[in-house]
């Protein structure tokens, strides 16, 4: 005997203080038809300070030719794309010359997935889906569980993002700076002295769970195994969430460089089709820094453009990624437009590095992975592939090289490299083409 069709209407229910209380569900396949859409519904630490990892992404890749420095070792000469970061060139290593080693199977995608994950990508690629948890949040699953945040996703141009908790589990960025200020800053947060938030409803919320935990048991008998992934993942996020609102309750940590930051002012609205992305940058990258160093999180992964993402850059004549395939020649406004990509990169470095932590800064115990999708964005290449690693992950990195790679080295052993540094127990990283088991010795210290 089979039970009432479950819909997305569909609520687990449970008795909680002598009443009745419901949580809805994820998006599950049992709610669609045989089209894959929905079914109609019927009736209705450095020197005592943690490690922290951040990822900075642009998408459509750079120009390889004009992208490694013109030196090796330390001091490193900038080239063309990377004059912006000459004030830090100290503080930022650049590797070049390694491969994904992943197949090609999908332009922009196959090589996002295998940077992130070092596995192949699953199709459907409309789906986005990748095979396993991508690198920021491997790192926020060690790092990111003693803060209200294990991890934040941030953008200057939309709410897309390639941080995965797993298949079909994406974690959205937020692109607009005045709502992730309310988030971290607003009345919930406290500074070090201040009483903590005491929330009168914690209790119910920490609750509701247990209440359905019966209904959700039946419901798991009912749905196949990617349902069944889904539901754990699902609350899964719900029990983060209430962890989160648990960690509101305590007195925060008690550390000098927090302070509550200034409000942005500006929603930033493009201008004659053109999106505000450096100022929207500069404006997340104060905020995030500033909550690390509050610790309300450890991880965060800034998503400045994403893969085929086509923004009109200022003085560009046409969308980025059109600009990659059809300008000819040198693609100088391709080149421009890397340059001001760098520019927000370093604003990123810059942010980090003027808070200072004990007798150093907030960089110290940093590692900034900066890269892209693909190499040359014209062929979607995969090999020769852009790495910037700013900060030293507490002394566990050498800074400020350029290590050019030989022989086709793997990427993967970059990734390697920094998950260790990161305290990661890993033996390795990805699989098949991707799959790497030793770190690069050169940027480790």
């Amino acid at each position: 005997m089979t039970g009432p069709r479950i819909t997305r209407r569909t609520l687990l229910k449970g008795i909680f203080g002598g009443a009745v209380v419901s949580l809805a569900l994820p998006p599950l396949e049992i709610f669609m038809n045989s089209h894959g859409t929905a079914y109609a519904d019927e009736g209705g630490g450095f020197s005592g300070f943690p490690r922290r990892f951040g990822l900075f992404w642009w998408g459509n890749g750079v120009l390889p030719d004009r992208w490694a420095p013109l030196t090796t070792g330390a001091e490193w000469e900038p080239s063309v794309l990377l004059e912006p970061l000459r004030p830090w060139r100290d503080r930022v290593t650049v590797v070049t010359g390694t491969a994904l080693g992943v197949t090609n199977s999908r332009p922009h995608g196959a090589g996002a997935a295998g940077l992130l994950t070092g596995r192949e990508l699953i199709e459907p690629y409309g789906a986005n889906t990748f095979a396993s948890a991508s690198l920021d949040q491997v790192i926020a699953q060690a790092i990111g569980d003693s803060t209200p945040y294990p991890s934040l996703e941030v953008g200057a141009l939309s709410d897309d993002s390639l941080s995965y908790n797993g298949p079909n589990s994406r974690n959205p960025a937020e692109s607009d700076p005045i709502a992730l200020y309310q988030r971290l800053f607003g009345p919930t947060f406290t500074l070090p002295g201040e009483d903590p938030i005491i929330d009168p409803t914690l209790a119910l919320r920490r609750s509701i769970l247990d209440a359905v935990s019966d209904d959700l048991k039946r419901l798991q008998s009912r749905v196949g195994a990617a349902d069944k992934t889904r539901l754990d993942q699902h609350f899964d996020g719900l029990r983060s969430l209430e962890k989160r609102l648990a960690k509101l309750e305590q007195a925060p940590p008690v550390l000098a460089a927090c302070e509550r930051p200034e409000q942005p002012l500006d929603a930033y609205p493009d201008i004659e089709g053109r999106p505000q992305l450096a100022a929207k940058n500069r404006a997340t990258c104060d905020i995030v820094a500033m909550a690390l160093a509050c610790d309300l999180t450890r991880v965060f992964s800034n998503w400045f453009t994403e893969p085929v993402s086509n923004p009109l850059f200022p003085g560009a004549p046409a969308g980025h990624h059109q600009l990659t395939h059809d300008e000819p020649g040198e693609q100088l406004a391709v080149q421009a437009i890397l340059v001001q990509i760098m520019e927000s990169f370093a604003y990123q470095v810059e942010s980090l590095a003027r808070i200072e932590e004990g007798d150093g800064t907030l960089l110290d115990s940093m590692a900034v992975l900066g890269t892209s999708e693909i190499s040359l964005g014209k062929t979607h290449a995969l090999d020769d592939f852009p790495l910037l690693i700013a900060g030293s992950a507490g002394g566990r990195l050498r800074e400020g090289i350029h290590h050019a790679s030989t022989g086709g080295e793997k990427t993967g052993k970059v990734t390697l490299s920094l998950l260790r540094a990161m305290g990661v127990e890993a033996a390795s990283w990805g699989d098949e083409g991707g799959y790497a088991d030793s770190g690069m010795s050169a940027i480790e210290v």
